[in-house]
Formats: C-alpha cells, sequence, structure tokens
C-alpha cells in the first residue's frame, strides 16, 4: 500500500499521516513514512523525542552524498549529473525509526522548488520512486497541496491520494486543484477525508461540494489534538478517538480499493 497525503496548509494532513502509520505498523507491517512537507514536523507526531527528531538530517540538505551520487554540487540548476543517481540506501541510512515506522525527511530544494532541474531535485525524485515503486513496505507521504515530488514514472506506484478539506470554499478549490494535478499525473484513486469538521451541517458541505469524490470518513475537530501536538506526544497513543476514527478510514480504503480491483 502506497498513500500520497495532500491538502491546503495547516489542514490535518501530518496528523492523518501519523495515524495511519501507526495504525498499519500495529497491523504488522513494515512501514516508511516520509515528511515530504515543508514544514516537516511528522517526527513529532510519531512521538518521536525532540532532540531525534533535531538529529535527522533532510535527505535534500546532504550536500556531499548528493554529490556523490550525481557528479554535481547542490545548488547549480542545468549542467551534466546523474538523472538516476543510487539511492537504495538512503533509506536504511539516513532515517529514524520508531514502533516499526521508518521515518524519512525529504526536505526542500532551495532556489527553484522541487521541480527545478537540479542533483537535489533528481536524488529526491530517485528516492520517492524507489520507495513507491522498488519496495514492498507501507508507504505514507505527508506532501503539501503540490505533487511537485511526483513524477509520471513514480506516481504510477501511488495506490491512493488523500486529500484532506476543511469545511470552506478555499480547501475545496484546494482539493479539485490537487486533484486535477494527481489526475495529470496518471494517479487514478483520489479520496477526501473531511478535518476539524464540527457537527453534520459542516461534514454535509464537503459531502455536497465534493459529491464526485470518494470520501473515507472525517477527522472531526478535537482539542486532545492539539494538546497532544503541544506535547510533542504521539497521537495515535494519546487520543485514542482519532486513533479509532484513523483505523476506520484505513478499512474504508482497502475496501474502495478492494472493490476498484475487481471492478477493473
Amino acid at each position: 500500500m502506497k498513500i500520497a497525503i495532500s491538502g491546503k496548509g495547516g489542514v490535518g494532513k501530518t496528523t492523518l499521516s501519523s495515524l495511519l502509520a501507526m495504525a498499519y505498523a500495529q497491523d504488522g507491517y513494515q512501514v516508511i513514512a516520509i515528511d515530504a512537507n515543508p514544514d516537516a514536523n511528522l517526527a513529532m507526531a510519531l512521538g518521536i523525542p525532540r532532540e531525534e527528531a533535531q538529529r535527522i538530517t533532510p535527505i535534500a540538505e546532504l550536500e556531499d552524498l548528493i554529490e556523490e551520487r550525481t557528479g554535481a554540487k547542490p545548488g547549480r540548476a542545468g549542467g551534466f549529473f546523474k538523472l538516476n543517481p543510487k539511492v537504495d540506501d538512503i533509506p536504511e541510512r539516513f532515517s529514524a525509526t520508531r514502533d516499526g515506522i521508518r521515518l524519512l525527511v525529504m526536505g526542500t530544494v532551495k532556489g527553484g522548488g522541487a521541480g527545478c532541474v537540479c542533483p537535489e531535485s533528481a536524488v529526491l525524485r530517485a528516492l520517492l520512486a524507489h520507495l513507491l515503486v522498488g519496495r514492498s513496505e507501507v508507504v505514507i507521504m505527508d506532501m503539501d497541496a503540490g505533487v511537485e515530488h511526483l513524477g509520471r514514472g513514480t506516481a504510477r506506484g501511488v495506490d491512493a491520494f488523500i486529500i484532506m478539506v476543511e469545511p470552506g470554499q478555499r480547501s475545496v478549490h484546494t482539493a479539485l486543484a490537487i486533484r486535477r494535478l494527481a489526475q495529470d499525473l496518471g494517479i487514478r484513486n483520489c479520496y477526501v477525508v473531511g478535518s476539524k469538521t464540527r457537527g453534520e451541517a459542516e461534514r454535509q458541505f464537503i459531502t455536497d461540494n465534493l459529491s464526485d469524490f470518494p470520501i473515507l470518513g472525517f477527522m472531526d475537530y478535537n482539542p486532545d489534538i492539539a494538546e497532544a501536538d503541544l506535547k510533542g506526544l504521539n497521537v495515535y497513543e494519546a487520543v485514542p478517538q482519532a486513533a479509532h476514527t484513523a483505523r476506520k478510514m484505513k478499512a474504508e480504503l482497502e475496501r474502495l480499493l478492494a472493490q476498484g480491483s475487481r471492478d477493473d
């Protein structure tokens, strides 16, 4: 199972990513959690201590490794460098682990964005292709509202693209834009999770405005989640209600994917 989670900033992507990672790990799967969000804080949501989290070097900042693997110094756009560098040893060497979950922090490409033609981008894209296409673990990727880290070859490894949506027109418009980007890459299975909803009226707003999306469920507003974040606690362990909701979403996702496979 390879899952990418997207949505506008602050919608709760990191919380859901950590919850699903824990749910799969507790079911006995080996899980790779990828923090591909510029505001990287998935480590804290997984309960990795702050000191250990601060020791995780984002892949995009491993300058010596990038130069070794691509043949070019980071920070240089254009020029000649390897587009398919060796990356298969990176997950084991540059990650933190907790309870069956291996966390990788991608980092951001300075001066040009993740889509730039540069050595850092080549390493990130090759690494994602390896993780999403070449490995057997469950992979859960916490990403921003774009799809810059994904290329067409990489995107074919994504089983489910989950878009988190708050009850509001801007969040709805962002969801529609994200789906267009995902579909341009050939990703078929786009799902919605309602976030921070307060009651049936707000849940119905999301359902009505995104009626052509399969909806996995709703992560209602819960002050305990914010409290866990303040304390740097593992959300899955600290907020049982959120963990229960995530497990229901996991079951619904697996049901929909299995149904889609039978229909094909």
